[in-house]
């Protein structure tokens, strides 16, 4: 049964040609080497992520300048704050032109609401609201030692119940946790995923991963893609690469 849900799935996304799926992580120490980087990509081939440490390098005029030159970015600053406070950083980062923004779920649902209340509130069309579940680099031992009960699944599982109850258009999550997500909440949430590794790289700090094509059978939406990318000798290339695989899966399915 699991199996068919899946390519039910499959069957009605489009190619990544058509809309990219492929969200390249830009972890740069510096906004020139990652503006340099970007020239070698297509914002019609891929969309971009701003992490923490270019964000507090290059400020709000980094995300303009990609913003400017096409780009879709995902703004990855996991706010996790009280709710008003939470609710202003998200109309902030709206107001630079991102397409996709994240919270942590622990911040529970009132903060998750008033984000989403926030940006219902601006004129035009608003960035996508994704709630961070469990980071990937956690294991079952990592949620042990914090006080969490459960695995790191069941955990994701129930903070994604509680980010789609406040009004979150997805989650991240890892791979692993995609299926059971895609059943419980069906095709119309949201599902990003970093931890994806193509087969034969290393997986670095990540945990819990799987291959872009594994990943896009289970229903992932979007694929977080840093190193296999950035550190490639050819990055257009490990982009296509990773693309053709996402299109072979589709097209198996279908």
């Amino acid at each position: 049964m699991r199996a068919r849900g899946a390519i039910r799935y499959l069957a009605v996304m489009p190619s990544s040609a058509e809309h990219p799926r492929v969200i390249v992580a830009l972890d740069f120490p510096d906004p020139g080497r990652a503006l340099e980087f970007v020239g070698q990509l297509d914002p019609r081939h891929c969309r971009v992520k701003v992490g923490k440490e270019l964000f507090t390098r290059g400020g709000p005029m980094m995300v303009e300048r990609l913003v400017s030159t096409g780009y879709d970015v995902f703004l990855d600053l996991k706010f996790h704050d009280i709710p008003n406070t939470v609710a202003r950083a998200c109309v902030a980062a709206a107001e630079l032109g991102v397409w996709m923004l994240n919270v942590h779920a622990l911040g529970g649902r009132k903060m998750m609401e008033g984000a989403r209340e926030a940006l219902e509130a601006l004129p035009g069309k608003r960035p996508l609201l994704i709630a961070v579940t469990v980071l990937t680099s956690l294991g079952d031992e990592d949620i042990h030692e914090v006080g969490m009960a459960g695995t790191a699944a069941d955990n994701v599982l129930r903070l994604a119940r509680v980010a789609r109850r406040a009004g979150a258009d997805g989650v991240v999550c890892s791979p692993r946790e995609v299926k059971a997500l895609r059943q419980t909440q069906g095709r119309d949430f949201c599902l990003v995923t970093p931890g994806i590794r193509p087969r034969g790289a290393a997986t670095g700090d990540q945990k819990r991963i799987m291959s872009p094509g594994e990943a896009v059978a289970a229903g992932s939406d979007y694929l977080v893609v840093g190193r296999p990318i950035t550190e490639a000798p050819d990055p257009l290339a490990a982009l296509q690469a990773i693309q053709g695989e996402i299109d072979t899966q589709i097209a198996a399915t279908q």
